[in-house]
């Protein structure tokens, strides 16, 4: 994350500790919802693959169908393999195996909106703005905010918890906070795949500090050297303010920089053929999972996947292949780091977008926009019974606009789901109260 983005994402909660608190009404109705506190330990990261990704990667049970009614010949990707799963090989297929097979993951093949269908909402920003707050709910806040409330009202995240929740993907609809009542401490800290530090202050040294007039302070303080502007900077906030709110963030950031500098210098295990590749993904999912297991206070982290490239591909779909195969063997690593650091019990990845893609290969060999997606969940085993593929399609449509419906009387659920099962893991019985009125993926759950 650049500074920019880290200035627009804090300025809100930043300027909260320096301003009036001021009464807002609220959309949470926290007496509605039933919270009981459970052993979990959840830590879960979120990403999201904006732009709306095929579900052919995780699904070729169709192809043969497919490819007799598309508008463009599937010659056009060159090599479709399909795994004993009916995953596409070269589009990451080998890694979702490999996860499956390891009883680490879940492929879910019919997350569908019956809702979206019947008003033909298929518009990006629609879409993500619902999936992230779980909700068609235009008042809903999004799933973090909510679940940073509903966990500070019921005593589970203290104030001054260290970096509950942290963004690597920028600003977005998962920390919506319509009624603006959030927390500051709650609010969400952006980091980057490098650890750029947010609390950093540079070492510069004042060469002039005594013209400033300072003299008897720094023989009070025993300060026999000009101090490093970091330094300084604290000794005015003790000096100039009263104790309160602006002394406390002074502190505080010294000690984040501390914190945050710590887990930088921690080492990844060696984990042999399954180590991270070179790209900018999988850097940011590797320091995700530094951070998760460095941190027990950290709940939850929502990462992009800045670095594969965009997922909207009406045309020139041949690069969705190598996106897939980096996604997945990232996850592949991911989890593998998880496991070694013996966390694989707590921590949980849930991978999922704002919709899928039609199956019909368009005449600029891209998908357009459909109505059914994959969505990948991973870890947690400790309150997860993952299940390998859940889930079937068929083929419905016209030529020029064919694409995949969950098969009649089998499983399926709308993305809002999503949300719920997010909700559940961490102790809220009736997350349908959040969500519209679905429920949790109960599949998982059995």
């Amino acid at each position: 994350m650049n500074r920019r983005d880290f200035i627009k994402l804090t300025l809100a909660s930043g300027a909260v500790a320096l301003m009036p608190t001021y009464t807002y009404a609220s959309t949470l109705d926290l007496e509605k919802i039933s919270f009981s506190a459970n052993e979990n330990n959840a830590q879960t990261i979120l990403i999201f693959l904006a732009g709306g990704p095929s579900q052919l990667g995780g699904n070729l049970t169709n192809l043969e169908e497919i490819k007799k009614r598309s508008t463009n010949n599937y010659g056009y990707f060159k090599n479709i393999t399909l795994t004993k799963n009916a995953c596409w090989k070269q589009a990451g297929g080998d890694a979702m195996e490999t996860l499956m097979e390891n009883g680490d993951m879940t492929l879910f093949r019919s997350c569908y909106s019956k809702k979206r269908e019947k008003t033909h909402n298929k518009a990006h920003g629609m879409c993500s703005k619902q999936n992230q707050r779980g909700s068609q709910d235009p008042q809903s806040g999004g799933i973090i905010n909510n679940l940073a409330k509903i966990l500070h009202a019921n005593d589970v995240i203290k104030s001054d918890a260290v970096m509950p929740f942290v963004t690597m993907s920028g600003e977005n609809q998962f920390y919506h906070d319509k009624d603006r009542t959030l927390v500051t401490d709650l609010r969400p800290i952006g980091i980057s795949s490098s650890f750029s530090n947010p609390y950093k202050r540079e070492r510069i040294y004042r060469g002039s500090y005594y013209k400033y007039g300072e003299k008897k302070y720094n023989k009070e303080h025993n300060i026999t050297q000009p101090p490093a502007l970091n330094q300084h900077m604290n000794i005015l906030a003790e000096k100039t303010n009263r104790p309160g709110k602006i002394r406390e963030v002074f502190t505080k950031r010294g000690e984040l920089d501390d914190f945050i500098n710590k887990i930088k210098k921690s080492k990844t295990p060696d984990l042999g053929d399954n180590a991270y590749q070179k790209n900018n993904f999988a850097n940011t999912l590797q320091a995700a999972v530094k951070i998760l297991v460095s941190n027990a206070d950290t709940r939850v982290i929502t990462v992009g996947t800045g670095g594969l490239g965009g997922w909207d591909q009406h045309n020139n779909a041949l690069h969705y292949v190598d996106r897939m195969n980096n996604l997945f063997n990232a996850l592949k690593s991911a989890m593998a780091h998880i496991k070694a650091e013996g966390k694989e019990q707590t921590i949980n990845i849930m991978v999922f977008g704002e919709f899928g893609r039609n199956v019909n290969l368009n005449r600029a060999n891209g998908w357009d926009h459909g109505n059914l997606q994959n969505f990948y969940l991973l870890g947690g085993k400790g309150y997860f019974n993952h299940k390998g593929i859940v889930g079937e399609t068929v083929v419905e449509g016209k030529k020029g606009r064919i694409y995949h419906r969950p098969k009649e009387g089998t499983y399926w659920f709308e993305p809002f789901s999503i949300a719920a099962t997010f909700y559940k893991i961490y102790g809220i019985e009736n997350p349908e109260e959040l969500t519209g009125g679905h429920g949790v993926i109960e599949s998982i759950f059995s």
